[in-house]
């Protein structure tokens, strides 16, 4: 396993509600680098990133908000992934909204082109956030970053003139979906992207979803971003989230997921998005998702500690 990089995005701009700025320190908290380090891992910090400046940026859809400061993040987001991304290590990027994905994504995505390999992901979110700027009904940005990744039209020029290298929609799998807007189904319909709800959880069980997209990204030789969403899971497991949407994963279902992804030894980047510290109780979805990155990065079940969430 290559070092592990945290990159801290206090970033809350693209969310409906205020707080997820404060997800990176409540990781730091948490002991995420101690526990990565425990697991044998090299781990180093860069701190939390700064918005890139932005000027004379704008759209046509009124209802768009904070667009300017979520262009900032997305800049300064994509020149970092697109760094990480071509070198020896493993890039975690602690949250934030989800809107951090746009750069993040972005930036990974440039970096596999770079690489000459193809770029997959993993939403793991009850969202598919699947809106372009164009279609989006709330104007939280938060809810556009996989549209953007994968290409669609619709977007400002949110990366300052760079080319843009979308992501093939077939190479994403969004696991956990429970709440998908009508303009986003069509969209998602359209573009062929997989889609696992929460039914397809319940009758088919997560490993059997799972296993066949693992076996795609290894048979293209591809690089897998991974990007959890604290609203991934069920809103009594992990509180800390401001979307919360009833029916999610299961502690259980969650481990399983990143415990898989282990095996698989094919995962290459991680977002940890949505964690808002503000909403939690006294820290229990931070070391939830702490613990699901331990599992991530070869944590077992006889490694964990036993304590009360």
């Amino acid at each position: 396993m290559p070092p592990i990089v945290l990159v801290g995005a206090p970033v809350e701009a693209g969310a409906g509600r205020r707080g997820c700025l404060m997800g990176p320190d409540a990781y730091r908290t948490a002991g995420l680098k101690e526990a990565l380090i425990q697991l044998g891992h090299s781990v180093s910090d860069l701190g939390n990133l700064k918005m890139a400046p932005v000027q004379d940026i704008s759209h046509s859809n009124p209802v768009l908000k904070n667009l300017a400061e979520v262009t900032g993040w997305t800049r300064a987001l994509h020149a970092t992934a697109a760094d990480l991304g071509v070198k020896p290590v493993f890039p975690v990027y602690m949250g934030g909204d989800h809107s951090i994905a746009l750069g993040t994504v972005a930036g990974q995505a440039s970096a596999a082109a770079a690489k000459g390999r193809p770029l997959f992901v993993l939403w793991l979110d009850a969202h598919s956030d699947f809106h372009s700027f164009e279609t989006t009904e709330s104007g939280n940005l938060h809810g556009t970053p996989l549209a953007f990744a994968c290409g669609l039209p619709g977007f400002p020029d949110l990366l300052n003139g760079l080319p843009r290298h979308p992501v093939d929609p077939a190479n994403v799998m969004i696991l956990g979906a429970r709440s998908i807007d009508p303009h986003e189904r069509d969209l998602l319909l359209a573009h062929d992207v997989s889609v696992c709800d929460m039914r397809m959880i319940d009758e088919s069980g997560v490993a059997a979803l799972v296993k066949p997209f693992l076996e795609r990204v290894r048979a293209a030789d591809g690089l897998l971003h991974v990007s959890l969403d604290v609203d991934f899971l069920e809103p009594e497991t992990a509180p800390a989230v401001g979307t919360t949407v009833p029916g999610g994963a299961t502690f259980r279902e969650a481990h399983l997921v990143m415990e898989m992804l282990h095996d698989s030894g094919l995962v290459t980047s991680l977002d940890l998005a949505e964690l808002n510290p503000f909403l939690d109780d006294r820290g229990r979805t931070a070391r939830l998702m702490v613990d699901l990155t331990g599992s991530l990065f070869g944590r077992r079940v006889f490694d964990r500690p036993t304590r009360s969430f």
